[in-house]
């Protein structure tokens, strides 16, 4: 692929965030509007939202079709609390058609509340990790979604997964970066997520998330990870 000049990159990504009226559609697919007020969350220190996440993690399913690259299966970000306020039986159409167990590489997006954090389930590997960029643990969430795969797999499968032979992990502060402000969760969770999902070692750092705000500008709207 050819990609554009970085002046004329720039000149985009500003253009996106300055020029226009809020409710303008940006960029559309995978059943998902992004309007000029969704991309302007991605100016720096402002909160991601739902449409941003889910769409950019989209990108990533789509690159992962591509050769080369670890089959990507993602939830969005709706998946997590509807699973965790019910059951596997009341989200179990959300993988009408699909084998998740096909894949590589589960990820499922996780909000809490005001904070975005990432769970990643290799299916290869039978590991459940968390992404936290404030370092906390989330190895109940991990069990949740164990328990989840488990349900999962016996239903639509026939298979009973044995549990003991999965490993949950929740990654400690000097195993991954860690935002060191309130605002970079979702950068940093998408980005865990972009790695993850090239099987690429995460070496990231805050510095970049400027940088990685004004690419992912460009990224959502030509619908093309960079």
């Amino acid at each position: 692929p050819v990609y554009p000049s970085f002046q004329a990159m720039e000149s985009e990504i500003s253009a996106a965030f300055d020029s226009g009226d809020p409710e303008d559609v940006l960029s559309s697919a995978f059943r998902l509007t992004i309007t000029r007020e969704d991309i302007c969350t991605l100016l720096p220190l402002r909160w991601l939202n739902d449409r941003i996440m889910n769409f950019y993690i989209s990108l990533m399913v789509e690159r992962s079709k591509e050769e080369g690259y670890p089959s990507v299966y993602a939830f969005n970000t709706f998946f997590y609390p509807k699973l965790n306020a019910t059951s596997q039986k009341a989200v179990k159409r959300w993988t009408k058609g699909v084998d998740i167990f096909n894949h590589d590489i589960i990820l499922v997006p996780i909000h809490l509340r005001i904070h975005w954090t990432l769970l990643v389930v290799d299916v290869r590997e039978k590991t459940i990790k968390y992404f936290d960029s404030f370092g906390q643990s989330g190895d109940h969430i991990c069990r949740t979604i164990l328990k989840y795969l488990q349900e999962e797999s016996k239903e639509k499968r026939n298979i009973e997964l044995t549990a003991s032979e999965w490993t949950i992990h929740s990654m400690e502060p000097q195993e991954i970066p860690q935002q060191n402000n309130g605002s970079d969760c979702g950068v940093f969770a998408c980005k865990f997520a972009d790695f993850i999902s090239r099987d690429k070692p995460i070496i990231f750092t805050q510095e970049h998330m400027p940088y990685f705000r004004r690419k992912m500008v460009w990224e959502i709207i030509h619908q093309r990870l960079l």
